[in-house]
């Protein structure tokens, strides 16, 4: 009789480990990335970047907002958050506590779809054969988080919103051209409103929360050196020698995080440092930041 109930026995035990891995242990096993760009001219001084994004924060996740504040110590040169900071009304506090003394650096942001629009319970099975997109074209359409309040927040600090939006920065020796889109996973991207041809001599680095290829195939045609993106979790849920099952947009699953090429230009996807509250599990796809250093071509 025992023999009969030993191998879904078994198997439940090690899905219960498995879950209880993923959501207590990798989901707070936060790593940062380090990778090397190849944009700047013959000469120019190396310049760090920290590329943050996709937190969802909640109040609480104490031991989240203390790592990110600590990157501080990285001093970087620029910092870029590509959206999805909060998923929680009450989490604008937290989120500036997050940045902390990241918050007196040169600094630019984008919103993503969980800046506006609280997470919602839904099953993750069906990121398997569409994307999150479709529950806010059919079925949301006001936003419900105060992302306005926290747009406020940070250009009072002094950083750039590339919300459809173009600026430029002095950050170390070099003049920074800068471009960005609101979220295009929820239609308010207008690259129409930035499109045009980046200046000679300048670094030009494009923003967006989604690596959509229809908007990355824009920037780098505009000669936009340094793409940054989020959104994709990085798959979230990774098969071993595999990789990531989905990516949740149009960007291909080889691509759904790190550093690779697009069309001339180089693409960095974050794979993010949260999850929504209702699915907060991370299996083969530690949290990250990333440490991007450009250093001469």
């Amino acid at each position: 009789m025992l023999k009969r109930y030993a191998v879904p026995l078994g198997a439940l035990g090690l899905g219960v480990a498995g879950i209880g891995y993923a959501s207590v242990i990798e989901r707070n096993w936060f790593r940062l990335r380090r990778f090397d760009v190849p944009v700047l001219a013959p000469g120019q001084r190396p310049v760090k970047i920290l590329h943050i994004s996709d937190t969802h924060l909640t109040p609480g996740r104490r031991r989240l907002i203390n790592w990110v504040a600590a990157l501080d110590s990285l001093e970087p040169d620029l910092v870029v958050n590509t959206g999805d900071s909060i998923s929680h009304p009450d989490a604008i506090g937290p989120f500036l506590s997050l940045l902390g003394p990241l918050l007196d650096r040169p600094g630019v942001f984008v919103y993503g779809s969980n800046d506006m629009y609280s997470p919602v319970p839904k099953n993750p099975a069906r990121y398997l054969w569409r994307t999150s997109r479709a529950d806010y074209a059919k079925r949301r359409t006001v936003p419900d988080l105060p992302y306005e309040e926290l747009g406020a927040a940070l250009t009072a600090a002094g950083w750039l919103d590339l919300n459809n939006h173009t600026g430029s920065l002095k950050v170390g020796d070099v003049e920074v051209e800068l471009g960005g889109i609101n979220d295009s996973h929820i239609g308010k991207d207008r690259y129409d409103e930035i499109a045009g041809p980046v200046s000679r001599g300048a670094l030009s680095i494009g923003v967006m929360h989604s690596p959509e290829p229809r908007n990355l195939d824009r920037f780098a045609a505009d000669g936009y050196q340094l793409l940054l993106a989020g959104h994709t979790h990085g798959g979230q849920l990774c098969v071993p020698f595999y990789g990531a099952l989905v990516t949740n947009c149009g960007i291909d699953r080889p691509r759904v995080k790190g550093l690779h090429r697009h069309a001339g230009a180089w693409l960095h996807v974050s794979a993010g440092l949260g999850t929504s509250p209702y699915a907060p599990v991370r299996f083969c796809c530690p949290p990250e930041a990333s440490l991007l250093t450009l250093v001469p071509a």
